[in-house]
């Protein structure tokens, strides 16, 4: 994240709540939805990366990203 200010707003000497710059506060969104999906799927079954790569070779799709990458690079 990038530096940025952040305010508080004090009620009593205490801080009660916080103000962000939007596109902080919308980074924390995201961050947070990334932990829901991960908390949602940590019991799933898992595949190596091998067996990842080996099935997207077999389908093309591999392939094909690898030549959109080095046309979009080059």
């Amino acid at each position: 994240m990038k530096a940025t200010t952040t305010e508080y707003v004090v009620k009593n000497g205490k801080r009660t709540a916080v103000i962000l710059p939007i596109g902080e506060y919308e980074e924390l969104l995201q961050d947070l939805d990334d932990l829901a999906m991960i908390a949602l799927r940590k019991n799933e079954p898992t595949i190596p990366l091998a067996e990842v790569k080996r099935l997207l070779k077999k389908n093309g799709a591999l392939r094909e990203r690898v030549r959109h990458c080095r046309e979009v690079y080059r």
